[in-house]
């Protein structure tokens, strides 16, 4: 699958926006994430922190429980941080791959230039049990 430019923007903008919302108070570092659906809806997720840290939600997963809670399957998810070219940590990639291991995941650079990669790229030997 390909990302027409134009989507690709729509995706970096709406994580941006998800990133605004984000609660992070103790590593100030707030992350916004937007996945797209096969069937071209946006789900958003921000960053929620916990002052238990291992009770930390990443943005990533909180836009993938959206979309699940919707019915809908990702095909593409955009991050976006306050660094740039970040990529989503190994627990996401996981989840991320438990709903498509063909994702593409866009990422910002310094430039504002974007750059999509597959997921099978960043997580070449998913974990995967067999579904009942």
């Amino acid at each position: 699958m390909k990302l027409a430019p134009v989507v690709i923007r729509q995706l970096i903008e709406k994580a941006s926006e998800a990133k605004s919302k984000a609660y992070a108070p103790y590593s100030r570092f707030p992350v916004g994430a937007a996945i797209l659906a096969e069937d071209g809806r946006v789900f958003t997720g921000c960053n929620v922190e916990n002052a238990s840290f291992g009770l930390t939600v990443c943005a990533e997963r909180n836009a993938v429980a959206a979309a699940v809670l919707a019915g809908a399957r990702p095909v593409a998810v955009a991050i976006v941080g306050n660094q740039h070219d970040l990529l989503p940590c190994g627990a996401c990639r996981q989840v991320l791959a438990e709903f498509n291991q063909d994702l593409l995941v866009v990422t910002q650079k310094t430039n504002a230039e974007t750059e999509v990669r597959s997921l099978r790229q960043l997580l070449p030997a998913a974990f995967a049990l067999e579904k009942a």
